[in-house]
């Protein structure tokens, strides 16, 4: 079963799919972004992930993207993990995270979108200094959410996946809880 969870950049998708993986054994976790970057580094260059949406055109991320997402569309087990974008914010505006030929290749049968408060995502990617992540405001990062909502309904029409929206909308009172309770949401989700 092909499962993608997407969320805006530093929401911590990466970390809800963690805690998925130590409590789900059979889970199989591939991140697109790492995926995307290996094979860019390769091909163009490119010295970080964060360079990826900055330096590469269009047409270039979507060779990109289509190389990376065949090599999940052959990956087998019984829950894999898809760690990607709905939608990637380029200078340009929005650009789809999974075009329809992307979806179609790889046929998910669960697309779960995860939501924060955006302060909570602002907050985290400040702290996150390992990537060199684009600071946007609260305002932004929620019109990103909304948008995500609208590529995610249409790839999930697209291939008939169920989708489900995971949605947090109170500041969490410790450090992952929303984290935690989002992996066990997808647990029980997938467990049906």
């Amino acid at each position: 079963m092909k499962i993608i969870v997407a969320a805006v950049p530093g929401a911590g998708k990466t970390t809800v799919l963690k805690f998925v993986k130590q409590k789900l054994k059979e889970a199989k976790v591939v991140n697109v972004g790492d995926l995307i970057f290996s094979i860019a580094k390769k091909k163009y260059g490119i010295k970080d992930r964060d360079e990826l949406r900055k330096k590469l055109t269009i047409e270039q991320e979507r060779k990109v993207q289509e190389e990376a997402y065949k090599k999940i569309a052959k990956m087998k087990g019984k829950y894999i993990f898809i760690d990607t974008h709905l939608s990637i914010k380029t200078p340009k505006g929005y650009f789809p995270g999974l075009s329809d030929e992307i979806i179609e290749m790889i046929k998910p049968q669960i697309i779960i979108v995860l939501e924060f408060p955006p302060k909570d995502i602002l907050e985290r990617r400040k702290k996150d200094k390992k990537r060199k992540r684009d600071i946007e405001t609260i305002e932004e990062i929620a019109e990103h959410q909304r948008i995500n909502r609208q590529f995610a309904i249409n790839a999930a029409s697209h291939v008939e996946a169920a989708l489900e929206i995971i949605s947090f909308k109170q500041k969490q009172k410790k450090e992952f809880e929303h984290a935690k309770l989002a992996a066990e949401k997808i647990i029980k989700l997938v467990k049906k």
